[in-house]
């Protein structure tokens, strides 16, 4: 079966959103949900379905590489057929790339059970979160790496602050750069907070490039193009 990695991936046409949520039931495992969004032609995929395949893709990646920049790693992440264009696989990719980088980094930290606590309290973040909460799942990847590093529990003091302020960080840098959601553009945004957060706040330097141009503009029909800071193509001023 073809599938798609842009609008609804069963069929690649645009998807609508309720004003109201509705009972749909999954294309591919057929169990029924409370969905706020189908595709024109009504089909329904849930968040599980959506994103099993490019969850492991993340994990196998993170595991595997050598890369200190998590930016790079995500770059390539993202170039995988797996991994859509937009999906709640990003808000298990942020932290899977910063939690990879980290490792890569001090060394000392076992990253196969970061990366479990990071699957694990990603998949509770549902899709369409950033429009219907408020809250972009890509920024609160960054809380979720925060958390992991520094065990932050619901009871921690200096923890608990350091996850919450970092969640803070990627929301407001994702919320003055404005709508429409974009999941590229909100997982870089995130990216860049927490490797500045991590150099002034934990003295941890993963040395990210500055400049990243964005190679999936072309599949967004959202695309804000000139208005995105990772648009390659600027015109000159």
């Amino acid at each position: 079966m073809k599938l798609f990695n842009s609008g609804c991936i069963l069929c690649g046409k645009k998807l609508i959103y309720f004003e109201k949520e509705k009972k749909l039931q999954c294309q591919f495992c057929k169990n029924e949900f409370t969905a706020n969004a189908s595709c024109e032609d009504g089909h329904f995929i849930c968040d599980q379905c959506h994103m099993e395949k490019g969850y492991e893709i993340i994990t196998d990646l993170a595991l595997s590489s050598e890369e200190h920049n998590p930016l790079n790693l995500a770059l390539k992440m993202m170039k995988n057929p797996f991994i859509n264009i937009h999906g709640p696989e990003h808000h298990y990719l942020v932290p899977a790339c910063l939690l990879s980088a980290y490792k890569n980094t001090v060394k000392d930290f076992d990253l196969q059970e970061g990366l479990l606590k990071a699957r694990q309290r990603a998949e509770k973040v549902p899709g369409g979160i950033c429009g219907f909460w408020g809250s972009c799942g890509a920024g609160i990847g960054t809380g979720i790496f925060i958390s992991i590093i520094t065990e932050a529990t619901p009871l921690s003091y200096e923890p608990w602050g350091k996850a919450n302020y970092m969640t803070s960080l990627s929301l407001n840098a994702i919320a003055r750069n404005g709508g429409p959601r974009c999941c590229k553009r909100n997982s870089f945004l995130s990216l860049i907070e927490a490797v500045n957060y991590l150099k002034e706040s934990f003295g941890i330097d993963f040395n990210r490039e500055e400049s990243i141009k964005c190679p999936f503009f072309m599949k967004n029909k959202e695309c804000r193009k000139e208005e995105c800071t990772f648009y390659p193509y600027h015109k000159a001023l």
